[in-house]
């Protein structure tokens, strides 16, 4: 399984012209059936999607069936121990809590491969490795 963060839903939605081949990508993506994701990232998503200084921003009726329609996939939860372990790994890989939750999440799932912009293509951490799914020779 592989775990999608939230840079992957938020290129799925975007109507913007320098991103149109991230966004056709991201949306291949969510077409397989060996994804999973996070509370975390579809909190993350809804909020950015939503936000008011977006450009094309989502009504909440948009944003909401979008979450609604991901839940196909595995959705980790935030626990308290995906929380302990998220603020070891930021501790240990100098990486934000936020990101780490995101590791930790794909971790708990199982996920050997996390998709996502924001981390070193190509980084391990500890059995999770770190896919860009946009770089220009994926």
């Amino acid at each position: 399984m592989r775990f999608v963060d939230t840079n992957v839903l938020l290129y799925a939605v975007s109507t913007d012209p320098d991103e149109t081949a991230k966004a056709a990508k991201a949306r291949a993506l969510l077409e397989s059936t060996d994804l999973a994701l996070s509370v975390q990232v579809l909190q993350e998503f809804y909020v950015q999607a939503t936000r008011p200084t977006r450009q094309h921003r989502l009504s909440h009726e948009q944003a909401s069936l979008l979450v609604e329609s991901w839940l196909r996939f595995p959705v980790q939860d935030t626990t308290v121990p995906i929380m302990q372990a998220a603020a070891a790994t930021a501790q240990a890989s100098g990486i934000s809590y936020w990101d780490a939750a995101v590791v930790e999440a794909a971790r708990s799932l199982g996920c050997a491969t996390l998709l996502t912009e924001d981390l070193a293509d190509g980084r391990d951490y500890a059995g999770v490795h770190v896919e860009n799914p946009f770089r220009t020779n994926a």
